[in-house]
């Protein structure tokens, strides 16, 4: 059985493996679908490559994350509009509805500049696609604060068509994340389910191990109007072995299928 919300697996949360394993250990835990972070491993990057995976472990792809973080930069261009593009079609391409955005870096100026504009432009030329910009947080270093993205963290302060919730970047910049769903209101279109502690940094724990409301934000979804999926985005890469990973990744799953309303499936 699956939910009618579809809780989907993001590679990023199997790192240090990469991403074929993401496919593995979604189809083996029972997870609906797949987020691809692209990213530096070239299977990330590749439609036929992640079409092979899904066809393979019976996990269809539902959402692409684009490589918007600092260490992806240079996946596949120097140019931030390149990279949406190729997300795009990337997405299109595997039938995924959803490419995640993240605001523009503040060095990024002239995609700073543009960006709502261009973003809408992409999202025209894919009317079947929609592109949550997620919520970020600011940086907290030797107890100073700085935002690094352009106009701010907070993309409900600018307005855009669709947005991506993630609870754990609520966490560390002190919001709410059932007020940061009620200002996004009915342009919310994909969550990011992790928790986090508040302490100033970006956790991606298990949900139900930090101080967010993940289980009462999942269950408001269904009032909200939602029609988007969850994916479980959460930091394994402490884990001391592949069974402890794959605990914390059945957990999650658990704790996403009870809170949207559907029993989790017995294990096999």
């Amino acid at each position: 059985m699956t939910s009618r919300v579809p809780v989907l697996l993001s590679t990023s949360s199997v790192f240090p493996e990469r991403t074929a394993a993401a496919f593995q250990l979604a189809a083996a835990l029972g997870y609906d679908g797949v987020e691809v972070m692209v990213w530096t491993d070239a299977v990330s990057q590749d439609a036929g490559a992640l079409r092979g995976l899904a066809e393979h472990y019976g996990v269809p792809v539902l959402s692409v994350h684009a490589p918007c973080l600092l260490v992806t930069q240079r996946v596949w261009s120097p140019d931030p509009w390149e990279r949406l593009r190729r997300s795009a079609e990337l997405a299109a391409t595997l039938g995924a509805p959803t490419v995640v955005v993240h605001p523009p870096f503040t060095w990024q100026r002239d995609y700073a500049r543009n960006f709502a504009d261009g973003l809408a432009a992409i999202a025209a030329d894919h009317p079947d696609l929609r592109f949550p910009v997620e919520n970020m947080y600011p940086v907290r270093m030797a107890g100073r604060q700085f935002v690094p993205y352009v106009p701010g963290w907070d993309p409900t302060e600018t307005g855009y068509d669709s947005y991506t919730l993630d609870l754990s970047h609520c966490a560390a910049s002190h919001t709410d994340s059932l007020a940061m769903a009620d200002r996004m209101g009915a342009n919310l279109a994909h969550v990011h389910l992790g928790d986090g502690t508040g302490e100033g940094r970006d956790e991606h724990l298990v949900p139900g191990r930090g101080t967010q409301p993940c289980g009462e934000l999942l269950s408001s979804l269904a009032g909200r109007g939602f029609t988007g999926s969850v994916a479980v985005e959460v930091t394994t890469r402490g884990a001391k072995s592949r069974a402890v990973r794959e605990a914390d990744l059945r957990e999650s799953l658990a704790f996403a299928r009870q809170h949207l309303g559907t029993p989790s499936p017995v294990d096999a």
